[in-house]
């Protein structure tokens, strides 16, 4: 079972602006009972996030899936037509340049190799994105590079700046090309603050952040099964609810995901306000099918949007540290309240101040996130 996102509390009221839909700025007709009403969050997204791994942009051999990258250019182009903003997380870097430097699969497949693996990336990012940008500009959309590390989730700063300059670009008609920057983060192991492991969950947290209405999470296989799609009985399931219980087999070799990340980042996503579909990236009319609101996939269903700030403070930081809050401060917490020294029974972990830290009840469970405005040392004395 996956667990539940964090709660965050905060005194700032939640605010929401009112945005018209990608169908109301285009003139596209309005919708058909044909489309489910849990799909039609997805018929009117403005803003469209969609993830493509490894296995979708590359061949076998580790060579560029030309056909099936145009075929993909083509739905995203098609997207901006209808007025909507486009977003594009994209793997492969790493399958292409193992391509071109020669080396041999399984030596990049093992994270253990973290150099082979960045060299490999720096020369696969060059080709991924040369040949989007050919492609895109041959049909009059211009494309832009974003590469992200770890380090531009956890520091605020960076987030707001990362999120806006999304914004940005979207404003202007502009497709952001996003990808991780493996190139100096080529093995996640060694990452000791872990925000995203793969682009599967990379491309939650842009969604999320990016103020999305739909993210697209292309695979290998058609959506979730109850089981590995190959084994007999296995049944797609169209709708996701908390609670599921499913059996996953093995993830890609050459890319970090599979399809408990699928799930995961899925329902970070979804808890961050996004509508979010699993399917298959092999036939890439999925992404027209999935925001016309086609029963395609596997749907996970928006929580509402939290604000900026807790979005930030519950999917995209790591903490430093815990605090055991006593029932006095839960109470201050639970009215959106400061709380203080007095209030914390105990503490765990070294941080400093500005750091994130989890806010626990006296058994354990993690209540809330908060940044800290004394460090631990202070804390303690």
């Amino acid at each position: 079972m996956l667990p539940r996102p964090t709660r965050c509390f905060t005194p700032r009221l939640l605010a929401s602006a009112l945005v018209p839909s990608a169908r109301m700025l285009s003139g596209m007709p309005p919708s058909t009972p044909l489309v489910p009403p849990d799909r039609q969050p997805l018929l009117n997204a403005r803003r469209c996030v969609i993830k493509v791994g490894t296995a979708v942009v590359s061949n076998p051999d580790g060579t560029l899936a030309l056909s099936r990258m145009g075929a993909l250019v083509e739905q995203l182009v098609e997207l901006v037509k209808q007025g909507r903003q486009v977003l594009l997380v994209s793997s492969g870097a790493v399958g292409l340049g193992r391509q071109r430097l020669g080396l041999a699969k399984d030596v990049v497949a093992n994270t253990a190799n973290v150099i082979d693996r960045q060299a490999c990336a720096a020369a696969g990012q060059g080709i991924l994105m040369s040949t989007y940008d050919m492609m895109l500009q041959r049909m009059g959309v211009t494309c832009a590079q974003v590469l992200i590390t770890q380090g531009d989730f956890l520091s605020r700063e960076r987030y707001t700046n990362l999120t806006e300059t999304l914004d940005r670009l979207a404003a202007l008609s502009v497709i952001p090309i996003i990808n991780e920057n493996d190139v100096v983060t080529g093995c996640h192991q060694l990452d000791v603050q872990q925000v995203f492991s793969d682009n599967d969950k990379l491309s939650a947290l842009v969604a999320a952040g990016a103020d999305a209405d739909g993210l697209a999470l292309l695979t290998d296989v058609e959506g979730v099964y109850t089981k590995p799609p190959h084994e007999e009985g296995a049944e797609r399931i169209k709708v996701w609810t908390q609670n599921m219980q499913v059996e996953i087999g093995e993830k890609s070799t050459m890319g970090r995901g599979g399809m408990a990340s699928k799930i995961g980042a899925a329902s970070v996503a979804a808890s961050g306000g996004v509508h979010t579909v699993v399917a298959s990236g092999f036939d890439v009319a999925n992404i027209e099918r999935i925001f016309n609101g086609n029963d395609v996939g596997t749907l996970f269903t928006a929580s509402d949007r939290p604000n900026k700030r807790k979005r930030w403070l519950t999917l995209a930081t790591e903490t430093k540290g815990s605090l055991w809050i006593k029932p006095d401060g839960i109470s201050k917490m639970m009215l959106g309240r400061i709380i203080h020294g007095g209030d914390v029974a105990s503490l765990e972990g070294t941080f400093a101040v500005k750091d994130v830290v989890s806010l626990r009840s006296e058994d354990g469970e993690e209540l809330a996130r908060g940044v800290v405005q004394a460090d631990s040392s202070a804390l303690n004395a």
